[in-house]
């Protein structure tokens, strides 16, 4: 009976904290469609994204102060339970994610869908008068929640919740609000008439040990680019903050930077979701300076100040990369940049189970096995870091305990 009252207990709450992540995930993917969809028929907003930049930084510096961590906050929480989290974490990151995209950024989305899940989660947390352990999965649920509807993966966003906050640890406790509450907000996005990107990679080959090499060894290739990247995004974070004491600083330099390459180069492929050339990385050759492009202009937007999330462009440089690969494999172009879409953030993030359901969950369950190897070897060849600083190690790559 103890086990039926905790069931419909969490089944109430986790649905509650689904449909509110649903909700915001949906108004935020619809805002961000329109910015996205403005901004390329008026390009001369990028000129200003210099000044977009400071009024991030402007606001943030007045209100965010307790809040810019971000993800990380959530994760710290997570591991050591102290207050509320602020709710006003979730506006500040839309407002500022949209404004980054407007104006010519580049950015991704992960990270406003799961802040914001995680703080309208945690809004609950005081009338439920939760204890600090439930509150902790709440959190957990939240992240879930955000992560699944923001990308239409709903299983991939569960296990998010419960692989992302610590190296060799799922935390199982949680499983069953993060189940819920990220199927719930996925349904409520969509219910909301929010639909995402389908990608294609067509015939999947039948899998033999020569080609599972071949899947082994570029995701070994995405673990490096992956662990470069997160380690190439904290430098220059540490850099800009040391430059300039006074936050708005930061990304009003950082905006210039972006701005004048883009206009010195004469493309704004490398800006913004890049869902676009994610689309080509399916269907053909891309040049093969796309994905370090997306790197450089990714690393400067974010370790600049601007908001967003890493994902996404984690997605581009993947894509990008696998298809890149095809020159030397004889994995097909389509397999390659779908298992290099979810390689890189498999060794950036640190989580490959994760980004092993995804690929099912996004290209279909015959892609599992390569996308499995690609992604396990990612996450052995990316170390001990990732993209995000809160994450702990409980269980060392090489097997030793911390």
């Amino acid at each position: 009976m103890k086990l039926l009252r905790q069931v419909a207990r969490w089944l109430l709450f986790a649905s509650i904290v689904g449909a509110l992540a649903g909700s915001a995930s949906a108004f935020f993917l619809i805002l961000l469609d329109r910015v996205t969809a403005w901004r390329e028929t008026h390009l001369w907003v990028i000129a200003l994204l210099p000044l977009a930049g400071f009024g991030i930084g402007l606001v943030y510096h007045a209100l965010g102060k307790k809040v810019e961590s971000g993800n990380d906050l959530l994760i710290d929480e997570i591991h050591d339970p102290k207050t509320v989290i602020p709710f006003r974490m979730a506006p500040l990151i839309l407002f500022s994610t949209l404004v980054t995209h407007l104006f010519g950024g580049s950015a991704g989305r992960e990270g406003t869908a799961v802040q914001m899940g995680g703080a309208l989660a945690d809004q609950l947390s005081p009338p439920l008068r939760l204890k600090a352990e439930e509150r902790r999965i709440l959190l957990m649920a939240g992240i879930s929640a955000g992560f699944g509807s923001v990308f239409g993966t709903p299983l991939a966003g569960a296990l998010f919740g419960l692989e992302v906050l610590a190296i060799g640890r799922i935390w199982t406790d949680a499983i069953f609000p993060c189940v819920i509450a990220s199927v719930v907000a996925h349904g409520v996005t969509l219910a909301w008439g929010v639909h995402h990107t389908p990608y294609a990679v067509g015939l999947v080959p039948a899998v033999t040990p020569w080609l599972l090499l071949q899947a082994i060894a570029a995701g070994a290739v995405f673990g490096i680019v992956g662990m470069l990247f997160a380690a190439a995004t904290h430098k220059i974070t540490a850099f800009s903050r040391q430059l300039f004491a006074y936050g708005p600083y930061r990304p009003l330099v950082g905006g210039a930077i972006v701005a004048l390459l883009v206009f010195l180069l004469g493309t704004t492929r490398y800006i913004g979701l890049g869902i676009p050339v994610i689309e080509q990385a399916f269907s053909g050759p891309l040049p093969i300076w796309d994905f370090p492009g997306k790197f450089g202009f990714t690393v400067l937007t974010l370790g600049f100040g601007f908001k967003g999330g890493e994902v996404t462009p984690l997605f581009f440089i993947g894509a990008a990369l696998g298809n890149a690969l095809s020159y030397c494999m004889t994995l097909p172009l389509p397999v390659l940049a779908g298992i290099g879409f979810v390689g890189v953030f498999a060794g950036a993030a640190n989580t490959p189970l994760t980004c092993t359901i995804m690929a099912m969950e996004i290209f279909g369950s015959p892609i599992g096995v390569y996308a499995a190897a690609a992604c396990a070897a990612s996450y052995l060849f990316s170390g001990h870091a990732g993209i995000y600083r809160s994450q702990r190690v409980a269980l060392r790559k090489d097997g030793k305990r911390c």
